[in-house]
């Protein structure tokens, strides 16, 4: 994604005389500036140790802060009120639902219920995951009373109304289910976090902030009038995205194909397909090569097939060009009536990018 960055801002860069300094400061103060994001863990203890042990690992890897019921697994009112203040303080309220019902109130409510209630009367984004076949648990993992087992079901039928629950069956697949949900959850409902208070404190940064950001503002509303001016595809498809070349086989002319089933469909992402193709520019850029020839022979070397351009065509080889001078890499030429590509300053650049020798050094 590095290099795709390096492609877009090159892009950029050449819509708007930018000013350097002001996107390194940006780029700067939003890194140092990253929220971590506060998640209360929800569940019945004793039955759930060894599955609330890996998500909360799995959630500190997302560079998240997990909070949950570990300092009073023996719960009572008291605690309970304390507890609330803490999902309060919380972004998400993740759930975790196994065979058990839990430790209940004078009320005959448990614990982990008056949680998931109350996080949802405070509007907090609810994940939950409830296991897929309760009978499947051992005995000791499980009410065996008809109340709390009855109770149970109540709890999970109000869980799985009106949202989506994911189902595990064991530590591995919830803690798996949990690394792909929560990201997603994140992602699709934004959260105030957390930043550390030395850097959120000093006024003066604050005010910097501000300033940046109107600035940074202001040079995407100019992006945004240069491109719709000059008729630039707005929604243009990312460099990570994938692309695909249909190459068939002739006999005498192009149109003459030999067999339908000899047509071949190469696929790459356009970042791929600029490397292959612009190493082989640049190799031939002084010859007159077509770019017909041009990019057969870097299939040819990529994909180790035996494509000769005197006996295969190319079908999109025209959205190819487009897409590359829309992305700002190529420019298009011709020299003794043959077409021909070259590279701008930018797609150097890229290519240099590609092809340098990247650090091995390790923060």
């Amino acid at each position: 994604m590095g290099l795709v960055v390096v492609c877009m801002f090159c892009v950029f860069c050449d819509f708007i005389e930018i000013n350097v300094e002001v996107l390194l400061r940006i780029t700067t103060k939003i890194n140092i500036m990253e929220k971590r994001y506060q998640i209360f863990i929800s569940s019945t203890f004793s039955d759930l140790k060894e599955e609330r042990n890996k998500v909360m690992q799995t959630i500190m890897s997302l560079d998240c802060i997990p909070a949950g019921m570990e300092l009073f697994p023996a719960m009572d009112e008291e605690q309970f009120e304390f507890i609330k203040r803490i999902i309060d303080d919380c972004d998400y309220y993740l759930l975790i639902v196994g065979a058990r019902y839990g430790s209940m109130d004078e009320n005959g409510v448990s614990y982990t219920e008056k949680e998931y209630d109350y996080a949802v009367s405070k509007g907090i984004p609810v994940i939950a995951f409830l296991h897929h076949d309760i009978d499947s648990l051992p005995m000791n993992k499980a009410d065996l009373n008809t109340e709390l087992r009855n109770k149970l079901e109540s709890f999970r039928k109000k869980v799985e109304t009106g949202r989506l629950v994911k189902f595990w069956k064991n530590a591995d697949d919830l803690n798996a289910k949990v690394a792909i949900s929560l990201p997603k959850t994140i992602k699709t409902f934004p959260r105030i976090g957390w930043v550390r208070a030395n850097l959120q404190s000093n006024a003066e940064s604050l005010q910097e902030m501000n300033v940046l950001r109107k600035e940074l503002a202001e040079l995407k509303a100019y992006k945004t009038r240069h491109e719709k001016k000059q008729g630039y595809a707005i929604d243009i498809a990312t460099m990570d995205e994938t692309f695909s070349l249909f190459v068939y086989e002739y006999e005498g002319f192009p149109d003459q194909v030999k067999d339908s089933d000899k047509q071949q469909e190469i696929t790459h992402t356009w970042l791929e397909w600029f490397k292959m193709i612009a190493t082989e520019i640049d190799r031939q850029k002084k010859t007159t090569k077509d770019i017909h020839t041009i990019v057969l022979t870097a299939i040819s070397k990529n994909d180790h097939k035996d494509f000769s351009p005197y006996s295969h065509s190319i079908t999109n080889l025209a959205t190819m060009k487009y897409q590359f001078i829309a992305y700002g890499l190529i420019k298009e030429g011709e020299i003794s009536y043959v077409n021909t590509w070259s590279l701008t300053s930018k797609g150097i650049l890229l290519l240099s990018q590609l092809m340098s020798v990247k650090t091995k050094k390790k923060d």
